[in-house]
């Protein structure tokens, strides 16, 4: 051991060396991040004494620059724990043309770099950042991470290095370097940076970065991006980019690092927004903290499923059975037929009487029924066939009125006719009729109907069989939505329409109280960015979609998110083998037709960096009875520790506590329990009191989430819950980072070592 001292004090020495190295670049980057800050503080106050002119271009000109300094100062001051979180060292390129960034854009070495003694000078050395900074000079002191220039920096390997020496990871936490984790990309050469020989300090920065401790958001990977996922963030965004991936492979990650990328390539084109669609509120929950941490947010909205409708929000989950006729496509169907059928309420008049040319005029049941066929014949939204009946209501009280006989001259004809509506429409008891008998619509107002066992069946005839009818009707009387009544409200809000409104008169802006400026001005144009702000509140429409989870969609659901991606270019990313929805075809068929005629660019992530080989092992045996032939991606690393088996022989309850009370003990991040959907409301009251760090979740909530430990309550039961039950149970195995116990009881037939009938080989 004396021996390796002189050795181990020589590593210690270079790497401290190297941490004062970045310690002194981080530090010349907040100093000119210091600058900047002052820069934008002077533009907001040089805004404010615009506003002051009281002219309509000063104020928007104050408008303008008061946001931009606004959005540029608020990103600045953002100072994220690693800021500055990679370096790499570059030989010379091919050409010398320069990026917009001040990097060199060559890809490749220059002929002669290497000498023949093995030998090679460090031409260019970057520092990869989450926003770029140049300096006084426009030289770059941080490329954006997203920058093509920092592209080497995630793709280049030993096989493939192009013009990377030595590859840096950087960790920091606000302005002080902790340390650094070194790969060289070309071993076999004597590089030289300014003289000296380039060093190299450490090993196993992506081992180090995926054995942290867990919290209940996300961290983002920019700093641990490896080469297959990069490829998928920087793809281009025309038409379709479908991205499959297993369990851990970072599908989830690269969605949102996706969004951030494609708005720094193209900002005008995105404009226009980005939705990213998550499967749950859990995992909304989960992620929402990246994007901001990437530099990005205001112009990217993340949704859960059940959020996707303004006013509208779920949680609740409908059985498995209810759920499979509602995100059926058959449902279609049925709201068509509902939504002409909840166009006669209980009690909805069936006698239409009226004054005119002095004699009263009645049309009885049978002919306003003939009107309503003839109106509903329309393919406009029923809404807005309102119109429509309207007119055939009056032109039946005028034909037996007998006006239309009155005059042969054209002129006089429509004088009359004229003269007649205006009678008709101006008496109460018409408008009072119409209100009645032909009522406008809302799609919650069709769902309370189709809550009605009777109205459904008619409605549902041929379509839904009598159980199915029985199951959704009693889910729409419950109190709140579900997850699947949402695809209905918007699948109803296309069929039934919204009839224009008037605009709303705009509110005086706070900032011209502040001026006075109201007495002169009382009511203004809205501004370019009050616009903007307008716009993205009523926004329905994407400039690009991305589907994370994309397996889980039921068709339903895929016809609510093709509307809102019409017009958009998109990114699906999921996994067949993690697929919820039990008719796999139907959802492919739907999802084909959402996203249209669009080409397609496939990709596919094979490298599990979530869960250690022993954990994805066992998860494998799940797999292979899910979906037999199906391939699980590759664990890179190996703990050592094997899954936990765990028998009930008294209270489920008091199972599950202890054990995750132990878990607890073992590991510094988060716990999740997770168990079969009946019994949410149950495992929660199981872990109460426990703390912060573990959580109690339904085997559908668990997708996307990952935790330092799980624990898995009877699989057989996860199995069983639906024909998609299998898949459910390989999610909820495969979400742990470090731990994984199965707690088993009875159903679920476990052998003398306590591991249960699904596990076993």
């Amino acid at each position: 051991m004396a021996a390796q001292a002189p050795q181990e004090a020589a590593l210690d020495s270079s790497r401290d060396r190297e941490i004062g190295v970045e310690q002194e670049h981080l530090d010349r980057v907040y100093r000119r991040l210091e600058e900047k800050i002052h820069e934008a503080e002077f533009l907001m106050h040089d805004a404010a004494q615009r506003g002051q002119v009281g002219t309509p271009g000063a104020l928007a000109e104050r408008d303008a620059q008061v946001f931009r300094a606004g959005v540029h100062l608020n990103r600045l001051n953002s100072e994220f724990e690693d800021f500055l979180f990679g370096r790499i060292d570059l030989l010379l390129g091919r050409d010398g043309k320069k990026g917009p960034d001040g990097a060199y854009t060559a890809v490749e070495p220059a002929e002669g770099t290497v000498r023949e003694d093995g030998t090679a000078d460090i031409a260019e050395t970057l520092h990869i950042g989450r926003i770029g900074v140049l300096d006084q000079d426009y030289a770059p002191l941080v490329i954006d991470w997203r920058a093509p220039a920092a592209a080497p920096f995630y793709r280049s390997t030993p096989v493939d290095p192009g013009r990377v020496v030595r590859r840096r990871v950087i960790r920091s936490k606000g302005r002080r370097v902790l340390g650094v984790e070194d790969d060289l990309m070309r071993p076999e050469l004597r590089a030289l940076l300014d003289g000296r020989e380039l060093a190299v300090v450490g090993d196993g920065a992506l081992m180090a970065a995926l054995g942290q401790a867990r919290g209940h958001t996300m961290r983002d990977i920019v700093a641990s991006i490896q080469a297959e996922q990069d490829l998928v963030i920087r793809a281009p965004a025309a038409s379709v980019t479908y991205v499959e991936g297993g369990p851990g492979t970072g599908k989830t990650a690269v969605a949102l690092h996706r969004a951030a990328y494609l708005l720094y390539q193209d900002r005008r084109r995105y404009s226009g927004g980005i939705l990213i669609v998550s499967p749950t509120p859990l995992l909304v929950a989960y992620t929402e903290g990246v994007l901001p941490s990437l530099g990005e947010e205001g112009q990217v909205a993340v949704r859960a499923i059940g959020s996707l409708v303004d006013g509208a929000e779920a949680t609740v989950y409908d059985s498995p059975a209810t759920a499979r006729a509602k995100g059926s496509s058959r449902m279609l169907k049925v709201l068509r037929k509902a939504a002409r059928g909840a166009l006669e309420p209980q009690g909805s008049p069936t006698r239409l009487r009226v004054v005119a040319f002095g004699r009263r005029l009645e049309l009885e049941g049978a002919e306003l029924e003939r009107v309503r066929r003839t109106a509903l014949a329309g393919t406009a939204p029923v809404n807005l066939l309102r119109p429509r009946a309207r007119k055939l209501l009056l032109d039946a009280l005028y034909e037996k009125s007998g006006g239309a006989g009155r005059h042969s001259d054209p002129e006089l004809a429509a004088e009359l006719r004229s003269s007649f509506d205006e009678d008709v429409v101006s008496e109460d008891a018409f408008l009072a009729f119409l209100d009645a008998w032909w009522p406008e619509l809302s799609p919650a107002t069709v769902l309370d109907a189709m809550a009605d066992e009777r109205r459904l069946g008619r409605w549902a005839r041929r379509v839904l069989n009598p159980g199915e009818v029985r199951k959704v009707a009693r889910s729409l009387r419950r109190d709140g939505r579900s997850v699947h009544d949402i695809a209905l409200l918007d699948e109803l809000q296309a069929i039934l329409g919204v009839p224009a409104r008037p605009r709303r008169r705009r509110e005086l802006d706070p900032l011209d109280q502040l001026t006075g400026l109201e007495e002169l001005m009382p009511v203004r144009e809205e501004s370019q960015r009050e616009r903007a702000e307008r716009l993205a509140a009523e926004r329905t429409e994407y400039a690009h979609v991305i589907v994370d989870e994309a397996q889980d969609l039921t068709p339903m659901q895929w016809r609510m998110v093709g509307r809102r991606g019409r017009h958009a270019t998109w990114t699906v990313v999921g996994d067949p083998a993690q697929s919820s929805w039990s008719d796999v075809d139907e959802a492919a068929e739907a999802r084909d037709e959402a996203l249209g005629s669009r080409p397609r660019r496939r990709f596919e992530l094979t490298v599990n960096y979530r869960n250690p080989a022993e954990i994805a092992d066992l998860a494998a045996k799940v797999l292979a009875l899910a979906m037999p032939g199906a391939t699980a991606p590759s664990a890179v690393r190996s703990t050592g520790v094997r899954p936990r088996f765990r028998v009930v022989r008294d209270s489920l309850a008091r199972t599950v506590r202890d054990e995750a009370a132990r878990l607890l003990d073992l590991v510094d991040g988060t716990v999740g329990v997770v168990v079969a959907m009946q019994r949410r409301e149950e495992a929660a009251k199981w872990v109460a009191g426990l703390g912060d760090r573990v959580v109690a979740l339904g085997s559908l909530e668990a997708k996307g989430l990952e935790y330092d430990a799980t624990i898995v309550v009877s699989p057989a039961e996860i199995a069983d819950e639906s024909p998609a039950g299998l898949r459910v149970l390989y999610v909820a195995l495969t979400r742990a980072t470090q731990q994984l116990t199965v707690v088993s009881g009875e159903r679920d037939d476990p052998d003398a070592s306590g591991v249960p009938d699904l596990l076993r080989d």
